[in-house]
């Protein structure tokens, strides 16, 4: 019996029919495919949307431009078009079949038939195919019974698939995570384990991306014990160990416990050594961005001394405090709810204003305004009304000192 893909919200996206009648889908031209097939059918949300199509890439083109769509040629050379609907990107990509591969990029040659197009993706459950109009399902290697076991499952041999493309490596153990409920295929796993120096030869941006989207998975823990037991990380991230996996496990508690969203970065953060120098080294090795490693150093760095949770936000930020206290197991998670929908505000007083009340301009006035401003968030930011009797205690003193 043919399994048909439930109607969904996203299945209805403004401009989807348009873009589906330019494609001739209602011909058999072009259909759904991978994740929004996969997710489709758990009943899970779907953002990205892809359509594979037997049309040529420049007529794909052509038809957009024809119907009114802005099409963009994100990867015209692989054949992939980027249509951009009002509701968010499609991606169309002509059907293809691998003609050489060297484990980072694939020779392409293309096709019009949808089996070989499957048969170059990576799990059964990625190369399902939905018809847009009816929602009947393409399954050409038993990727729906595998979907609904949640038995990951390489199409074909792993060590081929994985030799194709060295990012499998870790695209396996995400999907195990996150749809495979962890169990192990043992001839999956022993590929991956045998193949994973060939890591080394992906750019860490690629690992990066994939790594991030692991840890944001709501248990990454034990696919991440599995790479660490196979030496998976050794090549690329020797940084990632038990211990590492034991604090992540514990922050993952704390963000259950406090109803937080889980966060990659600072999932990260818990995963590397406890160390924020050695953080941002494995930020700038993976090539994060600068927001993104200051974030981890932030998570990651000493406080001086006590502080509480608002004095803390006001010094590195409510993000960057919420994560330490989340980071923190000796921290009451109650601090959070003094962060919870607060702003840190900024004092309500200036330099000019100390020089009004008789300080001498120069040094002394930027000297006041530190213990000013150090008063006012020890006592939890006060109003202005308070924060001028501390101007004005404070600029007595310096007075005092200079007589």
């Amino acid at each position: 019996m043919t399994r048909i893909l439930p109607d969904a919200p996203w299945r209805h996206r403004s401009g989807l029919s348009g873009l589906l009648a330019a494609l001739d889908a209602d011909q058999g031209r072009a259909r759904y495919v991978g994740g929004a097939v996969r997710d489709g059918l758990l009943g899970l949300p779907v953002n990205d949307l892809d359509i594979a199509t037997s049309l040529m890439p420049q007529d794909v083109v052509d038809r957009l431009k024809a119907a009114g769509i802005k099409a963009v040629p994100t990867g015209i050379e692989h054949g992939t078009i980027t249509a951009v609907l009002p509701d968010g990107p499609v991606e169309i990509t002509t059907l293809r079949r691998d003609v050489s591969t060297d484990g980072r990029r694939a020779t392409i040659a293309y096709t019009d038939d949808w089996q070989q197009d499957a048969a170059r993706r990576d799990f059964t459950f990625n190369a399902l195919y939905a018809d847009p109009l009816t929602g009947a399902i393409n399954d050409y290697f038993g990727g729906v019974a595998d979907l609904d076991a949640r038995h990951l499952r390489f199409i074909g041999d792993a060590s081929a698939r994985i030799a194709e493309d060295h990012l499998r490596i870790l695209r396996y153990f995400r999907f195990l995570a996150r749809y495979g409920d962890n169990e192990v295929d043992a001839s999956a796993y022993d590929a991956c384990v045998a193949a994973a120096n060939s890591l080394m030869a992906l750019s860490r941006e690629r690992i990066a991306d994939e790594l991030l989207k692991l840890l944001v998975v709501r248990d990454p823990v034990p696919a991440l014990r599995l790479m660490v037991d196979g030496g998976i990380w050794l090549p690329v991230l020797p940084e990632i160990t038990h211990e590492g996996i034991d604090r992540l496990a514990k922050l993952i508690a704390r963000e259950n416990e406090a109803s937080m969203a889980p966060s990659a970065l600072r999932r990260l953060a818990a995963l590397v050594p406890a160390d924020a120098a050695i953080a941002d080294q494995i930020g700038a090795r993976l090539k994060l961005s600068n927001k993104a490693r200051k974030r981890l150093i932030t998570a990651l760095e000493t406080a001086s001394a006590p502080e509480g949770p608002r004095a803390l936000a006001h010094r590195v930020g409510v993000e960057g405090a919420i994560d330490r206290i989340l980071l923190d197991p000796a921290a009451s998670l109650s601090a959070l709810a003094l962060l919870d929908g607060w702003t840190p505000p900024s004092l309500p007083i200036g330099g000019g204003a100390l020089i009004a009340r008789g300080l001498q301009p120069g040094p002394d006035v930027a000297r006041a305004l530190q213990e000013v401003q150090k008063s006012w968030v020890a006592e939890d930011f006060p109003d202005a009304d308070r924060v001028g009797e501390i101007a004005d205690q404070i600029v007595s003193k310096f007075q005092r000192t200079r007589q």
